[in-house]
């Protein structure tokens, strides 16, 4: 018999103390109530995935649903917020409950890595379709902006970009000799709050990488009204990634490819040794528009586009 309402949400999500202090009513009433620390403002972010637009019919649901909160919180890293608490909204086909409680297990056990409380949602019928709004907090006019990037910063990258991308295509037949790493960055990406908490004071502008790293930076400078200059050889790639680049010669994958959520940021030179360990310079930020990438001594420019969801 199929699960009602109240007794999937009961089930699988609504049985999970609180976390955070400043979640003073969670799951069980109309709304939930949230407090704020005086002196912080509230940072709110939806994303929505749907199959086979955002994810593979046949994913893992564990996976999948780690994946959801991951690009959720990727979006408050990238703000400089602190994660706390966060509402699901699911459309089922119907309720498979092993899939359920995979799905459940990936999503919680994240938000209990991270200390986030599941805090409300919604559950209805139709095609498969997964939405999260995520909720942060900051110190008062302390958020990183895409708008805030000035010329002469330092442009940085929290990890390796292009893994995800080479994930798919593995998942779409490439045939690559270490495939781990790359679909499990597809799968199951780390939302970086450690360095997005880090980077308040220190960086100017901030976006995490969604959409791959040539877009989501020209968002940043058409943001800033900046242009940039890339240094290939400092762009962080891993071992498989390089291996596609190397028999395809398609070194543009890693820099148009999405999923990463790695953190894209922009430092004055002068606080360089504040950034957090692990992340790479990778470029400057300058006054002509455009962005442009410098490759075996040869300056050339990159379009700043990403995936369209409409086109």
């Amino acid at each position: 018999m199929a699960l009602a309402e109240f007794d999937l949400i009961q089930r699988y999500f609504a049985k999970y103390a609180p976390q955070q202090a400043q979640n003073r009513l969670g799951i069980g009433d109309d709304c939930a109530l949230l407090s704020l620390p005086v002196g912080h403002q509230l940072a709110v972010t939806t994303d929505t995935m749907v199959e086979n637009v955002h994810f593979f019919a046949d994913v893992d649901p564990t996976a999948l649903g780690h994946k959801l909160l991951a690009v959720n919180l990727s979006d408050l890293a990238a703000m400089g917020a602190h994660p706390f608490a966060v509402t699901l909204s699911l459309t089922l086909p119907h309720t498979d409950e092993a899939w359920l409680q995979a799905f459940a297990d990936g999503f919680i056990g994240l938000a209990k890595q991270q200390g986030v409380d599941l805090i409300g949602g919604d559950t209805t019928a139709g095609p498969l379709t997964l939405s999260v709004t995520a909720m942060g907090s900051l110190p008062q006019g302390g958020a990183l902006l895409r708008s805030a990037a000035k010329v002469g910063d330092l442009i940085y990258v929290s990890g390796q970009v292009g893994n995800a991308g080479l994930g798919l295509k593995i998942k779409q037949g490439w045939a690559c000799s270490e495939p781990d790493l790359p679909l499990k960055a597809m799968d199951k990406p780390h939302p970086r709050i450690a360095e997005g908490l880090a980077l308040r004071g220190v960086a100017h502008a901030c976006i995490d990488i969604s959409d791959g790293l040539a877009a989501d930076l020209g968002h940043i400078l058409d943001r800033s009204e900046v242009g940039a200059c890339l240094e290939w050889e400092r762009v962080p790639l891993s071992a498989p990634v390089q291996e596609y680049i190397r028999l395809t010669g398609d070194w543009r994958m890693p820099l148009i490819a999405g999923d990463d959520y790695e953190l894209c940021f922009t430092v004055p030179a002068k606080r360089g040794d504040l950034v957090p360990a692990g992340c790479y310079c990778i470029g400057v930020i300058q006054a002509e528009p455009g962005l442009r990438i410098r490759r075996a001594g040869r300056e050339e420019t990159i379009a700043a586009k990403g995936y369209e969801h409409f086109f």
